[in-house]
């Protein structure tokens, strides 16, 4: 109670409506997603391409099978904004919906990957029909729960904070990716089908408490709630209407290439550790951790500079950039052999991610009419999801295709070995995240002009 609010991150989100303990109880939602994204692009990754020995291609696309509803979640968020259950909440059901898909999913999963293995004596279809119903359950969870969650937190928060109870919850998010990685890599060190069982179904009953803790009498009630509404609201004509407030398509392609280009990688760096410098399962485990520890330093940051005036297209812009070095040392890592240039990469990436994801989501918040913040924000989760779906899976696949020429060596007497592969997907990474800059360029520019003292202004320009 003695230290500074200066000192302790995200204390001013909390107000007088909105106290620091309710707050925090709010983001566990948060945890619950981030341990579900652990498992699904860090721990289960590792394990079922080193241990599990499944092909790399077909894990990339089990793990970017949730990308199919990350496009909804746009209209999730428009849905949550318009909608009233008989109890008269609109956010709570579709929280609570995504939790159970998330349970079902955890809850199956286990036994699908040792089926997907091919340790049965059945067709190997049912381990990859069970495995992909079990990741695409999963995955409608998280995104039902954390689009509505968010929405429900920008409701229930003053106006003058909003911005900083969403950065909030995007920390809490990376919190829960550190926290899962630390344990799930310590209980499946040693590795065994046993634990992997035990780790899954554990998870998947936190992912229940936890969730009925966070949303416990969040929501007020209004029963008598769009009554008088006349007729049923178009999504169209509301993303119309979205659109009309400013450059929105320039701001979400940022957010795609961006999260394009820091997402590929997901899927390969704990193999890459495994594969290539030879660390452990319990090792790779942390990397997400490191990334995580990063991903955290960059969003304190970057809702410290925000906060201060920046502009938050800026300071994700900034964050591309730190990508470009921290992939530039994970490439070099392999010929140098040095774990060490590895971790700070990874570390580098995750800061570098923090400040792109929460530049561009403030961007998008700062951008938003009062009555669409569930639809935009739904908007840039569809956009970040889809674009970190598909970039998992394109990089599993351009990796397993590419390492399978260089070791055939179709590709010459230089690139030879599985690291081909790997770099390969990093330099495709540098490139679009330069892209990224291109791209949030004129947006930087256009929020200068609005703030020079040529009155420059006016509602069709807005960032």
């Amino acid at each position: 109670m003695r230290l500074s609010p200066a000192m302790l991150p995200f204390a001013d989100a909390a107000t007088d409506e909105l106290p620091l303990s309710r707050l925090l109880r709010l983001s566990l939602f948060q945890i619950s997603v981030g341990m579900a994204a652990v498992l699904l692009i860090g721990t289960l990754n590792r394990v079922m391409i080193v241990e599990l020995q499944v092909p790399a291609g077909l894990v990339a696309v089990m793990v970017a099978l949730p990308l199919v509803f990350a496009p909804l979640r746009a209209l999730i968020g428009f849905r949550s904004d318009n909608y009233a259950s008989a109890l008269g909440w609109r956010r709570v059901p579709y929280i609570w919906f995504g939790t159970i898909f998330q349970f079902s999913g955890f809850a199956m999963m286990p036994f699908a990957l040792i089926l997907l293995s091919g340790d049965t004596t059945g067709p190997m279809w049912a381990g990859q029909v069970a495995a992909a119903i079990s990741f695409l359950l999963v995955g409608a969870g998280m995104h039902m729960v954390q689009t509505a969650g968010l929405a429900l937190a920008t409701d229930i928060a003053p106006p003058k904070v909003q911005a900083k109870v969403v950065a909030l919850l995007s920390v809490m998010f990376l919190l829960g990716m550190l926290l899962a990685s630390v344990v799930f890599g310590a209980l499946l060190t040693p590795f065994s089908q046993i634990k992997l069982i035990q780790v899954i179904q554990g998870a998947a009953a936190l992912t229940m408490v936890i969730n009925f803790i966070a949303v416990w009498k969040q929501e007020p009630r209004v029963p008598n709630r769009n009554m008088d509404r006349t007729e049923e609201p178009s999504f169209i004509a509301a993303w119309r209407e979205l659109r009309q407030t400013g450059p929105w398509g320039r701001r979400l392609l940022a957010t795609g290439i961006g999260t394009f280009a820091f997402s590929a990688q997901d899927i390969l760096l704990e193999p890459y550790g495994g594969q290539i410098l030879g660390l452990s399962v319990g090792a790779t485990t942390l990397l997400t951790a490191l990334f995580a520890s990063g991903g955290i330093l960059g969003f304190w940051l970057a809702a410290k500079r925000i906060g201060n005036g920046s502009d938050a297209n800026r300071i994700a812009g900034f964050g591309a950039m730190f990508g470009t070095l921290g992939f530039a040392g994970v490439l070099l890592a392999a010929p140098l052999a040095s774990t060490g240039l590895f971790a700070c990469g990874i570390g580098v990436i995750g800061f570098g991610a923090g400040l792109f994801g929460h530049g561009t989501l403030t961007s998008c918040m700062q951008a938003a009419p009062p009555d669409k913040v569930g639809l935009a924000l739904g908007s840039w989760g569809a956009v970040q999801a889809t674009a970190a779906g598909l970039a998992i899976a394109s990089g599993g696949l351009l990796r397993d295709t590419l390492a399978h020429l260089a070791t055939g060596g179709f590709l010459g007497d230089v690139l030879t070995g599985p690291a081909v592969g790997y770099g390969a997907v990093y330099l495709i990474e540098i490139a679009l995240l330069f892209a990224t800059l291109a791209v949030i360029g004129p947006l930087v520019r256009t929020r200068r002009r609005l703030d020079s003292p040529l009155g420059l202004s006016g509602p069709q320009t807005a960032t």
